[in-house]
């Protein structure tokens, strides 16, 4: 709270006294706006044709006055919006964000390059200059107040930017790496199931891409397991997990991790094993019902016959089922008497009307 409190105020102290140390005047063009200019260099970097104009944005570019690059480009795109050189001016308008460390700007500008002007620009460049912003940010960068001021990391933030360029070129090089790494930023949040469903869109998108989709579905299964270590996660999550790393075996099957997944099936089972293992308890020593801590003891055995819990299962059971089926007898012979009660009152009183009788 205290650094934000101190950044937030070094912002503020810098906007009020940036005209008392800077001299440069405030310019006005119709249709382009304000901006700052040197003192003695008022429109010298304005020229009378888009493609002029553009050369101006790209040296200065290159000998890294990104300011003056900025407002050259910034012109040609709104002096020219429909000419040929519109797209290459968005497209270096976004590098000049980058160069100032303004990455989600940056990664807007690259965006209506891409979308107002698909031809004009190089898609292979643009889309990669995309990916590495969004990989800075799945990194730890921060989001930043205003476009300046570094305020806090984002996963959701960094999903939306990598399912962008995952829709710009979902079978380009970038579209499969972005959607794996959808699923990572979701592992960040260890919101889990979201990141399964990120993994699995992959593997079915790029089925036809074993390296993608075989990736794609061991990552799945670990974010599965990831949740059965959770303390919130249902049971379910891990026959979840072992279903899909048995998919993984049965369409890879000479994938070098076969054999991890084989460790990590095991280590589920013995996992699913002593969950039912504690329901079992769980009835047999708080609710004393043999019946149902027989049923789980009998799925503890099931799930894993050669868990550690499996040798006292085995022995529960055994202990259990007399006291279970006595229990079952009493229950049976409790519901009895209700019935033959139930009917003994129905013959008392012919009037009240007799549930299982027929009409």
């Amino acid at each position: 709270m205290n650094r934000w409190i101190s950044r937030s105020t070094l912002f503020f102290l810098g906007i009020v006294l940036f005209p008392h140390i800077c001299p440069a005047p405030v310019i006005y063009r119709p249709g382009e706006g304000w901006t700052y200019e040197p003192v003695g260099s008022e429109g010298k970097w304005t020229r009378n044709r888009a493609k002029d104009q553009l050369e101006v944005a790209k040296q200065a570019f290159e000998k890294k006055d990104f300011g003056t690059a900025q407002k050259a480009a910034n012109r040609v795109i709104k002096v020219w919006p429909l000419s040929d050189h519109a797209g290459s001016a968005q497209y270096l308008l976004g590098r000049c964000y980058e160069a100032r460390r303004q990455d989600e700007r940056a990664f807007k500008e690259y965006q209506r390059a891409m979308t107002l002007h698909p031809k004009q620009v190089n898609y292979d460049e643009t889309l990669m200059r995309q990916t590495v912003i969004a990989d800075r940010f799945l990194a730890g960068q921060w989001f930043k107040l205003w476009g300046y001021v570094p305020f806090f990391r984002s996963m959701d933030k960094t999903t939306k930017l990598y399912e962008d360029v995952v829709r710009n070129g979902p079978y380009h090089t970038t579209g499969p790496e972005a959607q794996l790494k959808i699923g990572t930023a979701r592992e960040k949040q260890k919101d889990f199931p979201k990141a399964v469903k990120a993994y699995a869109k992959a593997a079915d998108r790029y089925s036809d891409r074993p390296e993608i989709a075989s990736e794609a579905l061991f990552r799945a299964g670990l974010a599965y397991n990831k949740e059965v270590k959770t303390a919130e996660y249902d049971q379910g999550v891990a026959g979840d997990a072992i279903n899909t790393f048995n998919d993984f075996k049965a369409l890879y099957p000479k994938d070098p991790r076969i054999t991890e997944v084989d460790r990590i099936i095991s280590a589920l089972r013995v996992e699913q094993a002593r969950s039912a293992f504690q329901t079992a308890k769980f009835y047999e020593n708080k609710r004393k019902n043999w019946q149902g801590a027989v049923v789980y003891y009998n799925e503890s055995l099931l799930k894993d016959p050669n868990s550690p819990f499996a040798g006292k299962a085995r022995e529960k059971i055994a202990a259990l089922t007399p006291k279970a089926e006595a229990q079952a007898k009493r229950r049976e012979a409790r519901e009895q008497k209700f019935r033959e009660a139930e009917q003994g009152i129905y013959k008392l009183n012919p009037t009240l009307s007799d549930p299982n009788r027929n009409p």
